[in-house]
């Protein structure tokens, strides 16, 4: 028998208890990126809804790329869900901390029903019933199909910009910071979605 841990409903069974009937995680990606958004995703749920794909989710760092591609299509086809973005510009005007909660409160307020409780990955957000949890993709169940949904959301665009901005590497790398990457940058110097107050980028410029 496995050890492994997996996210439960226990955090979100607790903001049920307490008469909310709405709960979503949420939670975010590309924050440690060089280049490109920060990208976050809502999921709600309510106590009567029970679907195959809890049984399954994980943080999204856990899983490979084709597992979190099946399950993002799994928790999309059934469950509320919207996606919210903080451009690499906004990064570098407000600095990654106000990035990360304004993709978070763009995707909180897109959803289709209000969230009436909120468990986040130790993100404060000014939104009521917040619930900061360390960790939260890896022990709640909605943060993690959160996580999921963001991170195949966020890979799929920078596939896409990979072809429009060719030779940073953005397909593999997804804007971090690789041997490849770094490279590129040295040769081309930065592109129209690098983060320019971010080292290395801004140590050259200076």
């Amino acid at each position: 028998m496995s050890n492994v841990s997996r996210p439960s409903l226990e955090i979100e069974k607790s903001v049920w208890r307490s008469g909310v009937k709405v709960v979503a995680g949420i939670d975010e990606v590309g924050v440690g990126s060089l280049a490109g958004p920060v990208t976050a995703a809502a999921v709600a749920l309510t106590p009567d809804e029970k679907y195959s794909w809890f049984t399954t989710v994980n943080d999204s760092k856990k899983l490979s790329p084709a597992r979190r591609s099946v399950l993002s299509k799994e928790i999309s086809e059934s469950a509320i869900f919207s996606i919210g973005w903080s451009s690499s510009e906004e990064v570098d005007l407000l600095g990654i901390s106000e990035a990360r909660r304004k993709a978070c409160l763009r995707a909180l307020t897109d959803l289709s029903v209000f969230p009436e409780g909120v468990i986040s990955d130790a993100l404060e957000l000014p939104w009521p019933n917040v619930n900061s949890v360390v960790r939260a993709d890896s022990k709640s169940i909605s943060v993690a199909a959160a996580s999921i949904i963001a991170k195949v959301a966020r890979d799929a665009w920078m596939v896409e910009i990979c072809g429009r901005l060719p030779g940073y590497g953005f397909c593999k790398n997804k804007g971090y910071l690789t041997a490849q990457h770094k490279d590129a940058l040295i040769r081309r110097g930065p592109s129209k979605i690098h983060r320019l107050s971010w080292s290395p980028i801004s140590t050259s410029s200076s």
